[in-house]
């Protein structure tokens, strides 16, 4: 037995909690990631949170009030958003 054709994940609706990011599938499977994966939503307001659009047939969601993008890819592997680094001190000086 083989496998005869690649199914990408596709978002069918997504839900952002205090706790978690969760995405369910075209097909039926429902996965979730900690909201602290994102520190964008983690630090949006409930209603920058419900203000999503399912991206590129879903494959991704995108959150415009925050400017943060999530794939089902990227959920189901595992890899949380970095905040972007502080500004620091140039070197020398």
């Amino acid at each position: 037995m083989h496998a005869t054709a690649k199914s990408d994940p596709r978002i069918m609706t997504i839900e952002v909690t205090d706790d978690e990011i969760t995405a369910q599938l075209v097909d039926g499977r429902r996965i979730s990631v900690p909201l602290v994966w994102s520190w964008r939503l983690t630090n949006a307001t409930p209603e920058q949170r419900k203000n999503y659009e399912i991206i590129g047939s879903g494959e991704g969601v995108h959150w415009p009030d925050v400017d943060e993008d999530i794939s089902a890819r990227g959920m189901l592997h595992g890899v949380p958003a970095r905040p972007p680094k502080a500004a620091s001190p140039s070197a020398g000086s």
